[in-house]
Formats: C-alpha cells, structure tokens, sequence
C-alpha cells in the first residue's frame, strides 16, 4: 500500500495557511479559533447595538409605544437574523460555482484590508443616526456571520484544489 505524498507547492490561504490540504487537527484548531475570536467581537457589537438602543432613542417614548417599539425591534431582528444567513449562503454558492483562485484570494484580502479602516471611519456617524434600528441591523450581522463560520468548505479551499489540480 503506497502512501500519496502531497503536492510541491501547497498554496497559503488567507485564515488557513496550508492547513486545508490535509483538514487535520491544525485545520480544525484554526477554524475554530476564528469563530470564536469572530463571535467575540460580534459578542461586543451586539452589547454596544444593545446599549446604543436602550440609550436616547427608546427612553423618549411614552411606555405604550416603547413596548410596541421592542417587540417591533424584536421581530425586525428575528427577520433580519435569517435574512443575514440566506444572504451569505446564497453568496458561498454562487462562490462555490467560480472559485477562486489562491492569488486572486490574497488580492481579495489584500483589498479589504485597504479599505477597512476609512469604512470603519466612514460608518460612526450612519451608525449614530441608525441606532434606533442598530439591533436589527447587527442581527444581519449575526446572520451573515455564522452562516460563514458554518460552511463546510470555503470557497477559496475549493479554489485552491481546483489550481492544483489544472497544475497536475
């Protein structure tokens, strides 16, 4: 019985390194350490949506129309919950249909990382102004991101197999 060595050049992927080859222990260890270092800071954004709501925006209203308020607040967050979790499923399989590749996964992420900070910077004062529906918009948050962190496969370790197997 003969043992299959791996490919030469295993490629890095963002988030995985060359763990997703062999989807060992290591790989296991690093997908969930990304949920929970995910979660966590979800975890602080959904406090800080609580508290901005429970600030200015509600205690205005007279108590009848803060309880219709909440419960309101609380359906919208259930819809929006499962609307987060359709959207990105919907993305990881058009994803899924034309994977990409490992340079164009680093390009990607390089693009991101670029953008990150003035979108962090550009987004306080909307957010400010949306706090009286912030729970309901961080609840897509949720959505969206554990439907990331539950996939089986990323698209970008099916977009790896696929390069290396054009390269066999």
């Amino acid at each position: 019985m003969t043992t299959q060595s791996p490919p030469d050049p295993i490629p890095l992927l963002p988030g995985l390194g060359t763990t997703w080859y062999e989807r060992g222990t290591r790989y296991w260890a690093r997908r969930i350490w990304t949920a929970v270092l995910f979660l966590l800071v979800l975890a602080f954004f959904c406090y800080i949506a609580l508290r901005l709501y429970l600030g200015v925006p509600r205690s205005d209203l007279p108590p009848a129309v803060r309880s219709v308020w909440d419960w309101t607040q609380a359906a919208a967050s259930g819809v929006a919950v499962v609307w987060g979790w359709m959207k990105q499923r919907r993305d990881h399989r058009r994803k899924l249909l034309a994977p990409p590749t490992p340079q164009q996964m680093w390009d990607a992420k390089r693009g991101e990382s670029r953008r990150a900070g003035g979108l962090a910077r550009a987004a306080v004062l909307p957010l400010l102004i949306a706090a009286p529906v912030l729970p309901a918009i961080v609840a897509w948050g949720v959505g969206w991101l554990v439907a990331m962190l539950t996939v089986r496969e990323y698209p970008s370790e099916v977009g790896a197999r696929c390069w290396m197997a054009q390269r066999m």
